[in-house]
């Protein structure tokens, strides 16, 4: 009588919604321990900048780009609140966690793999982004920002923004050697990045290869659409500016999903 063949263990689905469901609900408990810290950290800093470039350059600069200075500055700081609450958490957070921790060894020894474990943290991160990337519009508010209905949609944009940008520091995370290395990419990536966004100043009076530049910088495109949100929407423009931080995010997703397999599977 011929031996019954083994059943083949069923293979699980890409991003299925348990596993994906499991990480974050285990990042927002342990979030529930140190949330105070990270968000004083997250949101006082992108205000800090608001308030000092707004007031302080404000104070000699009524207006940039037709609208006033405090304006200009208060809905662009919103894509430094993204930046702030999303990379750099992403980067240390992700690296801790695999090389000294080993939360993630445990993690993928239940039924997750590494595409659902950085999608999870990438959503969460994402999220945590899109709200801490709305407080500097409310400071704004409070110092003379006039409210719109478009800037209901500042969370998403900054939830869209902030899952690219975390993607971007795993990313970073799971190729770097050592945790010094976040030094190289903090000062040639992100602080040029930062500072070419559109944020404290309009691109139009940089080089003419600045703005160029600028094209590419997914912050940029951060800047603008939460600009026109507050201001006023710009239909196609918008749609590009939408068009290129998806891409942004789609693509350092996916390199963060080979760079964490190869780190923790491989």
């Amino acid at each position: 009588m011929a031996a019954r063949a083994e059943p083949r263990p069923r293979r699980l689905g890409r991003l299925e919604r348990p596993a994906l469901q499991g990480v974050l609900i285990r990042e927002f408990v342990n979030f529930s321990s140190y949330w105070r810290s990270t968000t004083f950290s997250s949101t006082i800093d992108p205000t800090i900048y608001l308030l000092a470039f707004g007031f302080g350059f404000g104070s000699l600069v009524s207006q940039v780009g037709g609208y006033d200075y405090v304006e200009f500055v208060g809905t662009g700081t919103v894509a430094t609140a993204v930046l702030f609450s999303s990379a750099f958490p992403a980067m240390f957070g992700t690296f801790i966690k695999y090389k000294f921790q080993r939360t993630y060894d445990a993690i993928l020894a239940a039924p997750v793999d590494t595409e659902e474990l950085v999608t999870a943290e990438a959503l969460w991160i994402a999220t945590r982004a899109g709200v801490y990337g709305s407080v500097p519009m409310l400071v704004a508010i409070v110092f003379g920002l006039d409210p719109s209905w478009g800037m209901l949609t500042v969370p998403f944009i900054g939830f869209v923004a902030g899952f690219g940008w975390a993607s971007f520091g795993i990313c970073i995370a799971g190729f770097a050697s050592s945790i010094e290395n976040f030094n190289y990419v903090i000062s040639a990536v992100l602080t040029p990045l930062f500072l070419v966004a559109g944020t404290f100043f309009p691109l139009d009076g940089l080089p003419r290869w600045a703005q160029i530049a600028g094209a590419f910088n997914p912050l940029h495109h951060c800047v603008e659409l939460v600009r026109h949100a507050a201001f006023g929407w710009e239909g196609a423009a918008d749609l590009g500016h939408l068009a290129a931080i998806v891409v942004f995010g789609l693509v350092t997703w996916r390199v963060a999903i080979v760079a964490m397999t190869r780190k923790l599977v491989d």
